[in-house]
């Protein structure tokens, strides 16, 4: 293998998916771009920048060893099994270039388990279901094997425009049908823009560790929606209630101890107007 990396080649792993679509549109004006996408999305199989890769099916050692990139940015889906085998070879990659950086892109679910504060950056992780306790063991594997070349981003819970969970809210918001909410959680949350802006600076300045990629403040789950719906002004949707818990319990985390500047931070109220601006509302007839 060449004794050098590319750069300001960066690959972006799951770049078809929400996440990694958003970055690769932020990203690839200013640097030299690729991604990879799965079965499923046949339409970039003409794109010469975007490659097959299925975590459960590939290797990913051709396509370090032709690519040579020097960030690497994990944002795939697959089996917890086959993602963490994934990182073992990204490891064995990193580890010949010690100034290549892998990106990966974890979850507030590590910190599922506690319930009556949110998580800071440098908290013991509490996880409860099992993607917080995958997500617990990746950050601990790449933290061991590679600790000053890796930056673990967690996200909270992650909104936008044509975001999954705003999708789902208009078209019950369409049809007059039910919308989960959580009146007893606490949240906090971003939107694909703002995380592809941080990520952004954090490559941009080579930082590794831990960052929360989130809101400075919080909000109830059903507060949240609600004022989202409103603001779309479509007709409300039937919201469920769900209640888990008597008490208040934070599906949160926040950033403190390693705060990126003050133009990349935000607040849940800036969450709330990027995911209902008028002109860029999906509109549905009635």
């Amino acid at each position: 293998m060449n004794t050098e990396t590319v750069h300001n080649r960066i690959l972006i792993l799951g770049a078809s998916g929400f996440i990694g679509n958003a970055l690769y549109k932020d990203l690839h004006p200013y640097f030299d771009v690729y991604g990879t996408y799965c079965h499923q999305h046949q339409a970039y199989k003409d794109n010469q920048v975007f490659h097959s890769f299925c975590v459960e099916e590939n290797s990913i050692g051709d396509l370090l060893k032709n690519l040579k990139p020097r960030f690497i940015i994990v944002a795939l889906t697959g089996t917890y099994s086959d993602r963490l085998k994934l990182l073992r070879d990204l490891c064995l990659y990193a580890e010949q270039f010690p100034e290549s950086r892998i990106v990966y892109f974890s979850s507030s679910e590590i910190f599922d388990g506690q319930r009556h504060f949110p998580g800071y950056e440098y908290d013991k992780p509490v996880p409860e279901s099992t993607a917080g306790r995958f997500h617990t063991a990746a950050e601990k594997y790449l933290q061991e094997q590679l600790p000053f070349q890796t930056a673990l981003l967690r996200l909270p819970l992650v909104l936008g425009v044509n975001s999954p969970t705003l999708v789902q809210l208009r078209q019950s918001m369409k049809h007059h049908a039910s919308f989960e909410i959580f009146p007893k959680h606490i949240v906090s949350a971003t939107t694909q823009d703002k995380l592809a802006q941080q990520t952004h600076y954090i490559i941009n300045q080579k930082l590794t560790g831990i960052f929360h990629l989130s809101s400075s403040d919080v909000i109830h789950h059903d507060d949240l929606f609600t004022e989202i719906a409103s603001k779309i002004g479509f007709k409300m949707p039937i919201f469920k209630k769900v209640y888990s818990s008597n008490d208040d319990l934070y599906r949160a985390i926040l950033p403190r101890d390693n705060k990126l500047p003050g133009s990349l931070q935000f607040s849940i109220s800036e969450v709330i107007d990027a995911c209902t601006l008028k002109e860029e509302i999906i509109t549905f007839k009635n």
